[in-house]
């Protein structure tokens, strides 16, 4: 838990550290001016350099006509951000710029080979040891070194253009190595795709030749099976026993269907002879021509009986022939519908017979057909392999013409291209005097002043003593010399130690008699005959106790929590500082809390400084470290009042039981002093292991009636306390002041 150290007693007078600036404006002027004419001399005779650029962009560089069949422009290669990055260490990759080197003979120039034209201070230095001699270092690598440091390779971000910057002191060769270093990275490329082609075009060539020959194989093993297994296609690209075997299948199922159909008809109509049955219910007895006709005559004799039976008699000649002619048409009828039957049982065994045959193709077929098909499986794995050989050998082909055609025509599309090349610099980059020569004197003007006021504030005379350093003289609390009770003897009939039982109704009734006693006794010193001795008055008493029994309260009751109530004001809250204190030098983990307005109760213990406390704490405006302070004079912890608006903060007074509830948790004791306040105003600090005190300096109306009131309230368990007697040498106490 941190502890706040004091305020330092001297401040920073910023008038008069400000005021050296002034003081001192002729000397800051003129090393500012110095300082600037240093740099534009530096900056004159600096050699200037010049920085020029090339610009390329990555793409694909293939036309619809070069570029390969069966291939679009969403099949074309793009380059990601990963890509394009590798290209730019290809651009400055050595090789690259040994070419450009070699191309320009930059080995020749002293801007990229020190030894061409070496001068005597460095070749001195060399002779003396005190630098490396340039010539132990190869040429190439000497050139390759220089070059690096002038070089500038880098990506347009979120693009795929590749900037390629250069500085030289000579503006043409500015322009010229980018350049050259876009051309070679162009050539370089180039060449590696005829190289990939070329390489392309020697593996294909044997591979066709060997594709070709097993092509051939696979081909002529599928002809050599077809062959000796006899597969036979027919229709539909099937094999021949298979659609033999499918057309039996159809004609052995319609074959079924008319002898069933046959033995059906003609169990219909042997039914309808034997029970004597109309037989014109059956469909083939009626389509016979012959039984239409029989059909035709029976129905002109029924007329014709029909018409004679009119005139004649039933016996009558006519009409009996006539009757007898009928007859022998029913007869012939019914021996015509028995031929019908005799031949539909006849087409129905010619069908059994034939179905029975079919059967017989049948099973001899499916055999042949289960024969086929495991050949059909092997001829087809020997179609496939040929299929896919002679495929892979189609594709080869159709590659390696492409790449013979590029090969020949020397055709590389590289994915890549200038499109804005370097042009020699009119200005150079390097110096830029005005911008140097203004930074140079507005630096040196804020470095020199930054010393001046460096060199007031240690010479002490840009210190003024603080305004929290000097203290006013708090006001101590004149503490009563604590006198003896007069000795009642107690009376035969009384004991000598009764005490009124621990009620809520005796405690107030006692306090009701105290308070009596102080009304009564100014009249009764009133009437009391002066002396010449200067005697006071006897100390009032409510039956309060002192420090020392306090805290033997709180100790051997084991509470975790003491609110403080000081009717009387300020001075009374001695009480909950002592108290504090004194626990805490048994060694007990003791907070007190300050909630009076004021600050009573922490001023004493933090001599009076304004430090974070419980507003703000509540406003929000500080942690529970910032506002916890250690006691000055003892080895209790102390949260003062603050520095917080109140009037903001009591709007957060619903987290003060949190607060306590946290601090109970941290602390083995919570004492609050909470200055004259009433019952309503401690609700929110009450909680388990609660002792209510409170704080008196002498007993008065005010005092009886606030102890009353608090009793009336709910805390029959009050205990009245006096800070008047108790001496702790070197602890200030607060001033006497009313407490808002």
């Amino acid at each position: 838990m941190s502890v706040q150290s004091a305020a330092a007693d001297v401040d920073v007078d910023l008038r008069q550290l400000f005021a050296s600036l002034a003081r001192n404006w002729l000397r800051i002027l003129v090393v500012a001016l110095v300082v600037t004419g240093l740099a534009f001399a530096l900056t004159w005779l600096a050699t200037p350099h010049y920085r020029a650029e090339t610009r390329l962009l990555i793409e694909t560089r293939e036309s619809v006509y070069t570029r390969p069949d069966g291939t679009n422009d969403n099949d074309k290669p793009i380059l990601d951000e990963e890509g394009v990055t590798s290209q730019v260490e290809v651009i400055s990759s050595t090789d690259i710029l040994k070419q450009v080197a070699q191309k320009l003979d930059l080995s020749r120039l002293p801007e990229f080979d020190e030894t061409a034209d070496m001068p005597a201070l460095s070749r001195l230095l060399v002779v003396a040891g005190l630098k490396s001699d340039p010539n132990e270092i190869p040429p190439e690598e000497r050139v390759l070194t220089k070059m690096r440091e002038k070089l500038n390779v880098y990506r347009v971000e979120k693009s795929r253009v590749i900037v390629i910057e250069f500085s030289s002191e000579d503006p043409r060769l500015a322009a010229a190595i980018p350049n050259a270093i876009a051309d070679a990275y162009i050539s370089v490329q180039g060449n590696a795709n005829i190289e990939s082609n070329s390489a392309a075009t020697d593996w294909l060539a044997p591979e066709i030749a060997d594709l070709s020959k097993r092509v051939k194989d696979a081909e002529a093993k599928v002809a050599s099976y077809r062959a000796q297994s006899d597969l036979l296609m027919g229709g539909n690209n099937s094999v021949l026993a298979t659609q033999q075997l499918s057309e039996l299948s159809s004609e052995l199922s319609r074959v079924r269907a008319n002898r069933a159909s046959a033995a059906a008809t003609a169990d219909s109509v042997r039914r309808a002879l034997q029970n004597g049955g109309s037989l014109d219910a059956v469909p083939e007895v009626l389509s016979s021509g012959l039984i239409q006709r029989l059909r035709e005559r029976q129905v002109e004799l029924k007329t014709n009986i029909a018409d004679l039976s009119t005139s004649l008699l039933d016996n009558h000649p006519r009409i009996r022939a006539l009757r007898s002619q009928l007859a022998d048409l029913d007869r012939q009828i019914r021996n015509e519908a028995e031929k019908i039957m005799t031949g539909l049982m006849t087409q129905a065994q010619t069908a059994q017979a034939r179905e029975n045959q079919l059967v017989a193709d049948v099973n001899t077929l499916k055999a042949a057909s289960a024969r086929a098909g495991d050949q059909q499986v092997e001829l087809d794995a020997l179609q496939r392999e040929a299929t896919a050989q002679r495929q892979l050998l189609e594709s080869y082909l159709t590659r390696y013409r492409e790449a013979s055609s590029r090969k020949d025509s020397n055709y590389p599309p590289v994915d890549a291209r200038v499109f804005s090349r370097a042009v020699a610099p009119s200005q150079p980059y390097y110096p830029k005097i005005l911008p140097i020569i203004g930074a140079a004197f507005v630096g040196s003007l804020l470095v020199v002043a930054i010393v001046t006021l460096l060199q007031e504030l240690f010479s002490g005379r840009a210190m003024r003593p603080a305004a929290g350093a000097r203290f006013e003289r708090i006001e101590q609390v004149a503490m009563p010399v604590a006198r003896e009770p007069p000795n009642h003897e107690p009376s035969d009939h009384e004991p000598p130690d009764h005490e009124p039982p621990n009620q809520e109704s005796a405690d107030i009734e006692d306090l009701g008699d105290r308070m009596a006693e102080v009304q009564a006794e100014p009249q009764a010193a009133a009437a009391a005959p002066a002396t010449g001795d200067d005697v006071g008055p006897a100390r009032r008493s409510l039956g309060e106790v002192e420090i020392d029994k306090a805290v033997e309260k709180l100790i051997t009751s084991g509470a975790a929590r003491a609110i403080f109530v000081s009717p009387e004001g300020d001075e009374a809250a001695a009480s909950a500082v002592l108290v504090a204190r004194e626990v805490s030098d048994t060694g007990l983990r003791v907070l007190l809390l300050d909630l009076t307005a004021s600050g009573a109760a922490s001023r004493p213990t933090l001599d009076s400084r304004l430090f974070p406390g419980i507003t703000d704490l509540l406003a929000s405006e500080a942690q529970f470290s910032d506002v916890i302070h250690a006691d000055l004079y003892s080895d209790c912890h102390v949260i003062p009042v603050g520095n917080a608006d109140p009037v903001r903060a009591m709007r957060a007074a619903d987290r003060l039981p949190i607060i306590m509830q946290s601090l109970t948790t941290a602390y083995d004791l919570v004492v609050v002093e909470c200055g004259p306040t009433d019952a309503q105003g401690i609700s929110r600090l009450i909680g388990e292991g609660t002792e209510v005190f409170l704080s008196l300096l002498e007993p008065n109306d005010e005092v009886a009636q606030a102890a009353v009131e608090l009793i009336e309230s709910g805390y029959p368990d009050l205990t009245l306390v006096t800070p008047v007697g108790h001496q702790t040498p070197g602890t200030p106490l607060p001033g006497r002041r009313s407490a808002a």
